[in-house]
């Protein structure tokens, strides 16, 4: 087995890099990945698995944070444009990305299931080299939006995975779940696949992250720690306009308002508990300079090492926000954009990935890394574990020449291969060592 997947993976690597770059030309946000999704799917059809697109993937009113309606028509003529089909586009309408594509042995085996983000940022990538993909053309074609978080490596080696599970479809058992979730982003996605049922079966669930630790290519985190929960909050802080040179006095200033939360906002306590932030992202307010502004719109996210923690750090958001609405006696509209949850990989998953990866030449396993950062991925581990499987999440490191969610992020493609065979060699040991979850329960 060692020889077959050392084989596949020199054959592969080649196509993971051609995946990632397509991708990382043509990046689309939450919601919206409507060519993402075509062009991804389209490459599955043949290869024995079934396929599951819109409502058969996410329950429509567990989304959160989807973009306005003006927007997804925008983009969905945009998809159009692009030559995505009608029929095709009509399973997606109105924000109903991502896929699922199942692969069922049909002999009696483990349930397995993967997640694989394809979603993009709203950042306009940097366009000079030594930016690689400037450089060597493949910086993103669409304004204004970016892969700067590695969601096209993932993408890529989703894809990897299956067309190595179409290849040894005959010595495998059992049956392999790879999802494609729309709006990782701002927690926006996992909660509505969940809440499918898409992972209430699965025996083993593995996904990774591309990035996170300057480390060299190769190195592979067998688990990670420290998931932050985290809310997305819109503030929305309504006043009433005036002439600010006639009449100042009978305006009430909403872009006040919202620069006095700002900044108590990110005075608020940490926490004696453990970690705690707090992000005010945007702040778009008023219409002219002698005009009182009368709207104001804030984007603000809170994080916490634990759910309790993210709460504090709720609690107190909302308490700012009303207290500087009434100070400035406006009216306050808040809204709930997206959540993820803390949660921790199966202790014993890092000895399980070390030693299925014993084999390879090219990896360096290493248990644990700490992610620091929030996940949606987090609702799909609690509820494996919930219903009897076992969850962790990889890191597949690189050297990173700028952070994630940076005009300039990019990461060595070597940490595709990594990803794709850390996954492949833990199937295969699992498919041999492991137990399903019937039998864990024994």
């Amino acid at each position: 087995m060692a020889d077959v997947i050392d084989r596949f993976m020199e054959e592969i690597e080649p196509h993971l890099v051609d995946q990632r770059r397509k991708r990382h030309k043509y990046p689309e946000i939450g919601f919206a990945e409507y060519v993402t999704t075509y062009e991804l799917s389209e490459q599955l059809t043949d290869k024995g698995f079934e396929l599951f697109f819109g409502r058969d993937l996410l329950t429509s009113e567990e989304r959160m944070g989807v973009p306005s309606e003006g927007f997804l028509e925008q983009q969905e003529q945009r998809a159009l444009g692009y030559g995505v089909p009608l029929d095709f586009l009509a399973q997606m309408k109105g924000g109903h990305t991502g896929f699922a594509a199942v692969l069922d042995t049909g002999k009696k085996g483990p349930n397995f299931a993967y997640r694989f983000d394809i979603d993009a940022l709203p950042i306009e990538e940097e366009g000079n080299p030594p930016h690689v993909p400037a450089a060597q053309a493949f910086r993103s074609e669409v304004p204004g939006m970016m892969h700067a978080c590695g969601h096209d490596g993932h993408a890529a080696i989703g894809l990897g995975l299956a067309e190595y599970l179409a290849k040894e479809k005959g010595s495998l058992r059992g049956k392999y779940t790879l999802i494609f979730q729309p709006a990782e982003e701002g927690g926006r996605g996992a909660k509505a696949v969940v809440d499918k049922g898409w992972l209430d079966d699965a025996d083993y669930f593995l996904s990774g992250h591309v990035g996170i630790h300057d480390l060299p290519s190769g190195t592979v985190a067998a688990s990670t720690s420290k998931f932050l929960a985290s809310s997305k909050l819109n503030a929305k802080f309504i006043g009433k306009s005036a002439h600010s040179g006639l009449e100042p006095n009978a305006g009430r200033n909403a872009l006040l308002a919202a620069a006095s939360a700002t900044m108590h906002l990110h005075g608020i306590s940490r926490h004696k508990d453990g970690a705690t932030r707090i992000n005010v992202g945007t702040l778009h307010a008023g219409s002219g300079r002698n005009i009182i502004a009368d709207q104001a719109l804030m984007e603000i996210e809170t994080r916490g090492e634990t759910n309790e923690l993210d709460e504090y750090m709720q609690d107190q958001a909302l308490r700012i926000l009303r207290a500087s609405a009434a100070m400035f006696d406006v009216e306050l509209e808040t809204e709930h954009m997206g959540k993820a949850v803390s949660a921790d990989a199966d202790p014993g998953f890092a000895e399980i990935v070390e030693r299925a990866c014993g084999a390879s030449k090219r990896l360096n396993i290493v248990p644990q890394l700490p992610i620091g950062a929030s996940e949606d991925v987090t609702y799909m581990m609690e509820r494996v574990r919930e219903c009897g499987g076992k969850a962790t999440f990889m890191i597949f490191a690189s050297p990173l020449p700028a952070g994630h969610h940076h005009p300039r992020f990019d990461y060595e493609e070597q940490a595709l291969s990594a990803g794709l065979e850390a996954l492949i060699r833990t199937t295969e040991y699992l498919l041999k060592e492991g137990e399903t979850r019937e039998e864990l329960a024994d």
